[in-house]
């Protein structure tokens, strides 16, 4: 959520903002409907004040038993029908105009390129030699028809040596976050209510993307809704900056309008393994912690020996809450191509706003909103996905990277 002294004293920066993310055309009703809101929220408190006013003469009346006091009681019992009026219609207004604000995405950094989309995205390092031979797809590996029969499309099982390493991946990736980034390990809940999608953004924009279940609690999308809204509600001491949480955690997503893509194998599914990767911090760290979170990203493709590349995503691709990201894409040898399996963002107080998480700045005392930040850190299945194809035998088995034989 941005701050509303923006829309106020300088609305031009959130029009120019939402015209590079291809939605300029809510600005004007979003200042109609501000000033509506307010102008029945000044009605309101007018006539608040003037009941209080009528309630003290009235009261002053009464002991001298003055005349007009019929007169001030039937004004008074008028001016009650009308604050029940304008406070029902100041609820309204308020409610239309949060419907909107809420929907309005994050203000990109100058850094940030701009573009529509994908296309527009600026490659800022390569990292491998990419595999040039075509192999076979990694979903060659097992029988996918299981899944499907008992879930449906988009949903996979595996057994033996490959579960063991999915389990594996988890478990490394963990432990250099852990032991050699400074990450704490946090188990959460994967079931959550729907202010902690609104904290960290999901809701209500991207409803239709969330599992809900029958008590209204939604099913986890990311690690990052869970560990961002630990500082909920909170003022945390500058001095303690930064707050780095890590998760390893099942991800649910409905994967709305993308029907036809990825249908099979790791790629993109329903259910999904991710390790998250969170940082809460100050204005001022924020620029090195995006970069710091980005590199731990990027040692744990290094350490298996996956080519990858770093994208700075344009205005047009980020998305909704964030105001700077950096995808790592993969290479996948099967497509010849490189696929996003990490995508790290910055949010400034975006997310912050919304979850009312705050600091006390060390060296005034004042209480400030803080800055969040999430990655990916990696995402399992696709991880497992690039393995296979990028260790590929000959003989179409797959080697093992060095790095994850302690654990198999």
């Amino acid at each position: 959520m941005l701050d509303i002294d923006i829309l106020r004293k300088n609305p031009e920066i959130i029009r120019e903002s939402l015209k590079e993310r291809g939605a300029e055309d809510v600005m004007d009703t979003l200042i109609e409907k501000d000033k509506n809101k307010r102008a029945f929220i000044t009605k309101h408190q007018e006539l608040l004040r003037d009941k209080k006013q009528l309630s003290s003469l009235i009261g002053e009346l009464i002991k001298y038993k003055d005349k007009s006091l019929n007169a001030l009681k039937e004004k008074a019992e008028l001016t009650d029908k009308e604050i029940t009026k304008f406070q029902r219609e100041s609820f309204k207004k308020q409610e239309e105009f949060n419907n909107l604000w809420h929907s309005i995405p994050n203000i990109p950094l100058p850094n940030v390129p701009y573009g529509k989309n994908e296309e527009d995205n600026h490659e800022i390092k390569r990292w491998g030699t990419p595999r040039e031979d075509h192999v076979l797809p990694h979903d060659f590996a097992w029988d996918q028809s299981g899944a499907v029969s008992m879930s449906g499309s988009r949903f996979v099982m595996l057994s033996g040596m490959l579960a063991r390493l999915e389990r594996a991946l988890g478990q490394f990736m963990l432990d250099v976050h852990t032991k050699e980034h400074d990450y704490t390990e946090v188990s959460v809940p994967y079931l959550v209510k729907d202010h902690a999608l609104f904290g960290t953004g999901q809701l209500p924009k991207f409803e239709d993307d969330l599992f809900k279940t029958c008590t209204g609690h939604y099913l986890i999308p990311t690690g990052e809704v869970p560990l961002t809204n630990m500082v909920a509600n909170c003022v945390m001491e500058e001095q303690s900056f930064p707050y780095r949480y890590t998760a390893l955690t099942p991800c649910f997503r409905r994967e709305a309008g993308s029907a036809g893509r990825d249908t099979s194998g790791l790629i993109r599914l329903h259910q999904f393994n991710k390790v998250e990767l969170v940082s809460i911090t100050s204005p001022e760290q924020a620029e090195e912690e995006h970069e710091r979170m980005t590199r731990c990203a990027e040692v744990i493709l290094e350490r298996l020996g996956l080519p990858y590349r770093r994208m700075l995503l344009c205005t047009g691709d980020m998305g909704f809450a964030a105001e700077k990201t950096y995808d790592l894409e993969v290479w996948m040898p099967s497509q010849q191509t490189y696929r996003e399996i990490s995508s790290c963002s910055r949010f400034g107080t975006f997310q912050a706003r919304r979850m009312r998480a705050q600091y006390r700045r060390k060296y005034d005392g004042e209480i400030h909103f803080a800055h969040t930040l999430n990655g990916s850190g990696l995402a399992v299945g696709r991880t497992l996905a690039a393995i296979i194809e990028n260790y590929r035998t000959p003989k179409q088995n797959f080697e093992i990277p060095a790095v994850l034989e302690k654990y198999m």
